[in-house]
């Protein structure tokens, strides 16, 4: 049977799949994207959306409820089957017939299956009713898998048979309790999303809340939490699990037990790269895949690894950035010209690098972009930190009656720019792409002055930092 050839293969019709996909095609590559799950991958239909779905009902519902006029009008809960339907749309009820019609236009052949290497820029795919199509590539394949949730080894837990962060976002009922272990993003939205559902949480930390970031952010969720209800148990790990007729039972490090009608775990992630063959082309199963800032896979001349499976930034938006400058590159060297004639120039995923933006659906929400202080000193940059209280800003007022949060921003004092911010605070999120623009942009401060923020609106904290840095000498 001869093998159907392309200019590109893609493996993994995720949103980040997606863009390499529509790139290639719109630099004159004829594709195939091959996906053996749904088309729109995790973040359609188990993370990104249903996750802000399951969140939001509860937010909006505190939200007036932290307003005088408002809080009056709030007579009851949370409906929660109110929210599990408003969740089911915004995933078209798991159906992908939306995402095949945009593929259609735009050009890509979808072939559904499982896809494994056998050579280079070869690929088999094998279809759920046995169908087996071998592909092959004229220039390049890129693999955009994901990633999927890590289970650690710890005695009886995969016995117990936890949630994973799919579970999670997909649950058509709601548990009386949930034990949650893992104090990230996952662990923290979760910990929101369900004790908004009137569920019993406790979550079990084993260092801090929101490690990676400012430590502020943490402490201002972490208290929220608390006024959820949420029982926070940190500096402990799960040592045991069984389960009972009704319960899980955890046994953590302390002597303590924590037990819950369901578990999930979300302690970290791992590469989706265990099946796909890897062995036959040199490279290591269940390994993630090194690239360079063009996403080509190091070693290789053909292969791209675009989004979570590359480990360079596991967000959504990153990956398809990485997307993006991956199929103009995979465009520009199968026509023989040279990287930087790309729209994304020479140096193409630079942005992964200190660049980062994250936005933590928490309450308060946590939105941040570069390095934090931590980061700046243990780079060696000479660095001064900006404090300012959310709540001292005109704006934080018509939001709520007692605002709470802070912003953090990091200037290298060295090329007086910033190079990290950090806001907590309700409807902080919207404040984080100026930040973006200033620190990519290494906007001088000098300039920032000129940058006026509305009055009265988040956006001054601006002005406050600059207020603190103190205004450049006049020339």
């Amino acid at each position: 049977m001869s093998a159907r050839e392309y200019d590109v293969i893609v493996i993994g019709a995720g949103a980040v799949g997606e863009n390499v996909a529509d790139r290639a095609v719109q630099g004159g590559m004829s594709t195939v994207i091959v996906e053996a799950e749904l088309v729109g991958g995790e973040c359609s239909y188990w993370a990104c959306m249903p996750s802000k779905a399951l969140l939001r009902s509860a937010a909006a519902l505190r939200a007036a409820r932290d307003v005088d006029g408002a809080t009056q009008a709030v007579t009851g809960e949370v409906d929660v089957a109110g929210v599990l339907r408003r969740r089911n749309r915004i995933t078209h009820d798991w159906d992908d017939a939306s995402q095949v019609s945009w593929l259609d236009g735009a050009g890509i052949d979808l072939l559904r299956g499982h896809a494994e290497f056998t050579g280079v820029k070869r690929v088999r795919v094998t279809a759920a009713d046995g169908t087996v199509t071998d592909l092959v590539a004229r220039h390049a394949v890129a693999v955009a898998t994901g990633s999927a949730p890590l289970l650690p080894d710890i005695p009886g837990l995969r016995e117990i048979e936890p949630w994973t962060s799919r579970d999670a976002t997909s649950a058509q009922t709601i548990p009386a309790s949930l034990a949650i272990l893992g104090g990230g993003v996952v662990g923290a939205e979760m910990a929101t999303a369900y004790a908004g559902f009137g569920t019993t949480v406790t979550l079990i930390v084993r260092s801090r809340l929101l490690s990676s970031m400012e430590p502020f952010a943490g402490d201002l969720v972490a208290a929220s939490l608390a006024r959820l209800g949420v029982s926070l148990r940190t500096g402990v790990e799960v040592t045991a699990a069984h389960r009972t007729d009704r319960n899980a039972v955890l046994a953590l490090s302390d002597g303590g037990r924590v037990v819950a009608e369901q578990v999930l775990v979300a302690v970290g992630r791992t590469p989706r790269t265990t099946d796909l063959g890897l062995e036959s082309i040199g490279f290591s199963p269940g390994a993630w895949l090194s690239v360079d800032d063009t996403l080509l896979v190091k070693g290789t001349d053909w292969l791209y690894a675009v989004g979570d499976v590359n480990h360079r930034a596991l967000l959504t938006h990153q990956g398809k950035y990485q997307a993006r400058a991956a199929g103009d590159v995979i465009a520009a060297r199968a026509k023989g010209h040279p990287v930087a004639d790309a729209p994304w120039g020479a140096h193409v995923a630079t942005a992964d690098h200190d660049h980062i933006p994250q936005v933590t659906f928490t309450d308060p929400e946590v939105a941040s972009v570069g390095l934090t202080e931590a980061a700046a000193r243990a780079a060696g940059r000479r660095i001064r930190v900006l404090d300012y209280d959310l709540s001292w800003i005109a704006g934080a007022s018509t939001y709520a009656d007692a605002y709470q949060g802070m912003a953090r921003a990091i200037v290298d004092e060295d090329r007086g720019v910033l190079i990290g911010a950090t806001f907590a605070g309700a409807n902080v999120a919207e404040l984080l792409h100026s930040a973006t623009v200033a620190i990519v942009g290494e906007v001088p401060i000098e300039r920032l002055w000129h940058a006026v923020p509305s009055y009265p609106t988040l956006s001054e904290v601006w002005l406050r930092w600059l207020e603190e840095y103190g205004r450049p000498a006049p020339h």
